[in-house]
This record gives structure tokens, C-alpha cells and sequence, in this order.
């Protein structure tokens, strides 16, 4: 099922002072991209936030839950329910940590991993799509303001940069 956008003529128009404020488009933005994201991965019977943490887990950095949570800034509770989904699908693997029984590592299966590679190119689709009017210089500025802006107000996207954008999972 496809979200099917109506021909701009027959929507009505946004006030022009909502429309000249950058960070009001930044937000619908955001939000068509989220609803967009969203569909696309309901069909794989996950979800983005699910790919945010297969993606988190192959960097091979973080493994126990208490880590992966604080590293995405998910909700502990809402991280087990996640994890609970990807094990069922045998997409990751739980197990006791041996050096403290409280705390459970968790890792990438290679079911997982092959999961993780079709997600990958579920989002670079989506990414290409959303920013079909831009072309690749244009993609590129937009990336950098973007990673700027991040860097203000998103102090856990500061980071190495990427070696590939193509992460639209709106996570």
C-alpha cells in the first residue's frame, strides 16, 4: 500500500509565513520522510527503529542492552520489546553476560546480517526517492548543513562521518 500524494493544485495551500520558516519545513520534512520510512519497512515486517539497532550492532562498538539503549537514546523498556522482535526472527541473539549475570550482550546473527544488508538498500531507496529533485551536489550541501545543524542540537549524530549516506530509517 502506497501513500499516494494528491496533485499540489488540489491541496490547499499553507499560510506563506509557515511555508518561508526553514525549521517548519525541516519538520514536515521530517515528518513525510518518517510516514514514507514507515510504510516501506512495514512490508519487511520491521521497522526503522529495528534497523537502527541491527545497524548499531554490526559496528561491532556496543553489546550489552544497557548500551545499545543509551547509544540510540531509546527507552531501556522500549529497547527489550525490540530486541524481543529481532529475536524472534532470529535476527539477533541474546545471551548472559559471563562476567555479570545481570547484564545480557547482545549480537548480530547472520541471519541478521543478511537482514541487515536489504535493509540498508530499503533506505537508500527511500533516501533516493525523497531526494529525487536534487542532484548529487545538491545532496551532498544538504548532507553537510544537515550534519552541522545535527552537530548543534543532536550532540549523539556527532561522529566520524559517514562512508556512505543512504541511513534514511528516521530512527
Amino acid at each position: 500500500m502506497s501513500v499516494k500524494t494528491p496533485p499540489a493544485s488540489a491541496l490547499p495551500r499553507l499560510p506563506e509565513e509557515l511555508v518561508a520558516s526553514t525549521t517548519f519545513l525541516l519538520k514536515r520534512l521530517g515528518f513525510a520522510a518518517k510516514e514514507q520510512a514507515m510504510e516501506a519497512y512495514e512490508q519487511t515486517g520491521l521497522n526503522p527503529y529495528h534497523h537502527a539497532v541491527l545497524a548499531l550492532l554490526d559496528e561491532g562498538s556496543r553489546e550489552t542492552q544497557a548500551a545499545i539503549a543509551d547509544a540510540l537514546g531509546y527507552d531501556r523498556g522500549q529497547l527489550v520489546g525490540l530486541l524481543d522482535e529481532l529475536e524472534q526472527q532470529d535476527l539477533v541473539e541474546r545471551r548472559r553476560d559471563p562476567s555479570d549475570r545481570r547484564r545480557h550482550t547482545v549480537s548480530l546473527t547472520p541471519n541478521g546480517k543478511r537482514t541487515l544488508a536489504k535493509l540498508r538498500a530499503l533506505s537508500a531507496r527511500l533516501e533516493n526517492d525523497f531526494l529525487a529533485t536534487l542532484d548529487e551536489t545538491q545532496r551532498d550541501r544538504l548532507h553537510t548543513l544537515l550534519r552541522q545543524l545535527a552537530g548543534q542540537h543532536l550532540p549523539r549524530t556527532v561522529s566520524r562521518p559517514p562512508e556512505g549516506r543512504g541511513d534514511s530509517t528516521g530512527a
